[in-house]
Parts: structure tokens; C-alpha cells; sequence
């Protein structure tokens, strides 16, 4: 998949932790949204980025921004998850890689020598507006939070 920078985000509904529906139409006019796609619940590197994510949870408020992190875990894995590092932002269950697919983020993916397919660690920042204003793919976890914050500062004329 290219890239959907520019482009109206792909609209999506899936449940949170709380078995809530939450939709990209809830932010619309609203808030900017950081929506990041993560390969599993409680693996070190996802769990590093969900603990950065949080740690600049009130800046992303400043700047008028919601997190949410989207994985193919289940409500239960995400509730666990969430409790004990103590995440203050909704993480979406995607158990069928709908949204991943048309993020274009379900990707074939190789560890150890074996081949499976699996979500590929991206964000993207989507406007009020709905449209995708930035996009980081294949993303290292050391700095990403920090670059989206910068990102978001520059788009909000809240620069330091």
C-alpha cells in the first residue's frame, strides 16, 4: 500500500476494552487522533510504546489529540494490559485485521525463519478534518512518541 498521507482516513468501528464502540466519527470536528497499530499486548516492544504513549498522555491532551492503540487482541488481553501499566487511553480490538487491512498495516511478516501474517507497527495522525496528515510506518518504538508530539506541536502552532 502507499501512502494514505493526504488522504481521508479509512473510517472504522470496533469495540475498546469496555466492549464500547468507538469510531473515527466520534473525534470528527473534535480532536486530532493519534492511531497507533501494535502487533501484541504485553511484548516488550509494544509494551514499551504503550508506556511512552503514556507518559506524554496530558502533552497529546494539550495539543488536542486522543490516543488510540489497535492490535488483534480481545477485550480481556487489552482490559489486563491497560490495568497493569496503567494506560489512560482506550486500546480497540481488531480480531479480524479489518481496519488493519485497510490501514494497510496486515502485512506478511518473517521471525525466526517462519512466515505469518501480522500487523506491522505504524501511526497515523488524522485531523479534525478526518484526513491523514501524517503517517509513520514500520515504526521504531525508541523516539516515535516523541517525533509524533513535534509532529503534532508544529500542526497545532505549539511550538517550544
Amino acid at each position: 500500500m502507499n501512502t494514505l498521507e493526504g488522504m481521508i482516513a479509512p473510517k472504522f468501528s470496533l469495540k475498546n476494552e469496555l466492549g464500547e464502540l468507538v469510531s473515527l466519527e466520534d473525534f470528527a470536528g473534535k480532536k486530532y487522533v493519534v492511531l497507533y497499530f501494535y502487533p501484541k499486548d504485553s511484548t516488550p516492544g509494544c509494551t514499551t510504546e504503550a508506556c511512552d504513549f503514556r507518559d506524554n498522555h496530558d502533552t497529546f491532551n494539550e495539543l488536542n489529540a486522543v490516543i488510540l492503540g489497535v492490535s488483534g487482541d480481545d477485550e480481556k488481553m487489552h482490559t489486563k494490559f491497560i490495568t497493569k501499566h496503567g494506560l489512560p487511553f482506550s486500546l480497540l480490538v481488531d480480531e479480524t485485521h479489518e481496519v488493519s487491512e485497510k490501514y494497510g498495516v496486515w502485512k506478511l511478516k518473517k521471525m525466526f525463519g517462519k512466515e505469518y501474517m501480522g500487523i506491522e507497527r505504524s501511526t497515523f495522525l488524522i485531523d479534525p478534518t478526518g484526513t491523514v496528515v501524517k503517517e509513520w510506518r514500520k515504526v521504531k518504538v525508541d523516539g516515535h512518541v516523541d517525533e509524533a508530539i513535534e509532529t503534532l506541536k508544529k500542526l497545532t502552532n505549539h511550538e517550544d
